[in-house]
């Protein structure tokens, strides 16, 4: 009677047998072991400076009623660049690209007078008063007077822009004012555009330079 029950415990406490050809079921195992990775957060990483600005969102300018053409002209002209990504979703840009801009219409007006102006006198008297009088006298004048003026007006157009870049943070890492009255095949908008862009590339390349190595 002992022995039967220990054989009934022994055969209690085994495995279940597998099936012939069939393997093992694992899943399970393998679901309580696997770490799903987090995906990083866009833009999880806070850039200190350009050389490691990725996206650019440009924020709309403060100003008159030509902001907004100077800053689509900025766009364009940053995206000829090809430093960085630009995007319309401030959520997925690492820096922001904020500030002023203005283009305004102004008439100079320039005034000068010129004129030339001469005057002469001269004059000669002599008498006797003796019983037999003699008188003589001379005179000579000359007078010579011009004048010319001028009035200029000329329309005029000027712009400036103020801008800088931004991490997340708000902490500037760039900025830069220019400002023009119009170029030679550009107007004053987009000249601002393209020297603001140009001053950012120079000063990219400036930042990713290594070091000079000492002599």
């Amino acid at each position: 009677m002992r022995r039967s029950l220990l054989l009934l415990a022994l055969f209690a406490g085994l495995a279940p047998a597998t099936e012939p050809g069939k393997k093992p079921d694992t899943a399970g195992a393998q679901e309580v072991g696997k770490v799903t990775p987090t995906p990083l957060a866009p833009n999880a990483s806070l850039v200190t400076g350009i050389a490691g600005i990725t996206r650019v969102y440009v924020e709309p300018l403060a100003g008159n009623d030509t902001a907004e053409a100077i800053r689509q002209l900025l766009i364009g002209s940053l995206q000829k660049t090809h430093l960085f990504v630009l995007t319309d979703n401030p959520d997925r840009a690492d820096a922001v690209l904020r500030g002023a801009a203005n283009d305004k219409d102004y008439t100079d007006a320039f005034d000068s007078q010129e004129g030339l102006n001469a005057h002469t006198n001269g004059g000669a008297y002599s008498g006797s008063s003796s019983s037999r009088s003699r008188s003589a006298g001379a005179y000579t004048g000359l007078s010579v007077g011009e004048t010319e003026s001028h009035h200029i007006r000329e329309r005029k157009h000027e712009a400036y822009a103020t801008v800088r870049l931004c991490n997340r943070d708000g902490d500037v890492l760039w900025a830069t004012t220019q400002e023009s009255h119009g170029a030679k095949f550009r107007g004053a908008s987009e000249d601002v555009a393209e020297k603001i862009a140009h001053q950012l590339r120079l000063d990219y390349f400036k930042a990713t330079q290594p070091p000079a190595k000492p002599q």
